[in-house]
């Protein structure tokens, strides 16, 4: 019912994993993690607290091998579908005999693909090789071999939900949760491109691409990244424009009263003196 791909960053130890499904909200029934001890997907019928069990066996010292023989043993999870990732890239996966066809899993060097009641047998090796070939970062790459699956068939049912999640690979402190990226797509005709929506307005925050958040984020925060878009390219006349349309609201003018000694609005000053 769900295709996913967990792996691991060997260039910055970051864990990883993308999944969608013809089910509402994805993201939270299959993949969970944790900072400094790995990744698991449990999909098909598996047990609500199966995730929690895999990631205390590795927080334990636990192979993901040995994890995952474990539950193929067990008999309440006969149904389901389980890849286990740690921090060491080490990966493995098991499908259990309930799992609705066309199911299976693919593993290589530090990822693992896993699907059931997929659309074609061809979604697990698309995953595989779009996951290897792809360029650019974990996130990038996860969601290269997403793509991929969601084009070789996805999910046999249609399409609904999907997620992706990246942590670190030390674990979390005070001063960082160990988070590098959740994003969720909830319900959506299209989940996958959505998600990739999503990273690419995500990486625009984190690179403060003012050009691109002008054009796609919230309706009444445009005006600030087109002002300050403008700033960045000496366009005096176009932030002139971008800031007086933020003075004719009331609580965005309030706000920039307030933002006054803000290095990025002063540069927008600055340029209008």
């Amino acid at each position: 019912m769900t295709f996913s791909v967990v792996a691991h960053d060997p260039a910055t130890g970051d864990l990883g994993i993308a999944v969608s499904s013809c089910i509402l909200a994805v993201g939270r029934v299959v993949p969970t993690a944790r900072p400094g001890v790995g990744v698991v997907a449990v999909q098909a019928r598996s047990r609500r607290g199966l995730a929690t069990s895999l990631l205390n066996g590795l927080a334990e010292g636990a192979s993901p091998g040995d994890l995952v023989r474990r539950a193929a043993h067990a008999a309440e999870d006969a149904d389901r579908q389980i890849a286990v990732l740690d921090v060491a890239g080490s990966v493995a996966a098991d499908t259990g005999p309930g799992s609705f066809p066309v199911s299976g899993h693919l593993l290589g060097a530090g990822f693992g693909v896993q699907g059931n009641m997929l659309g074609s047998a061809e979604v697990l090796p698309a995953m595989a090789g779009a996951f290897t070939t792809a360029h650019g970062g974990l996130a990038d790459r996860l969601l290269a071999s997403l793509t991929a699956g969601q084009d070789a068939g996805g999910d046999l049912r249609g399409r609904q939900s999907a997620a992706l999640l990246v942590v670190s690979g030390s674990p979390a402190t005070d001063e960082d949760d160990g988070v590098r990226m959740d994003l969720r797509v909830d319900d959506s005709g299209d989940p996958v491109a959505q998600l990739r929506m999503l990273r690419n307005l995500q990486r625009a925050y984190d690179e403060r691409d003012y050009e691109m958040l002008a054009l796609f984020a919230p309706e009444g925060a445009r005006d600030l990244y087109a002002a300050l878009a403008a700033s960045r390219r000496g366009d005096r006349e176009a932030a002139r424009t971008a800031l007086a349309a933020m003075r004719a609201r009331p609580a965005w003018s309030a706000w920039l009263a307030s933002m006054a000694g803000d290095d990025r609005v002063a540069a927008v000053s600055h340029l209008l003196d």
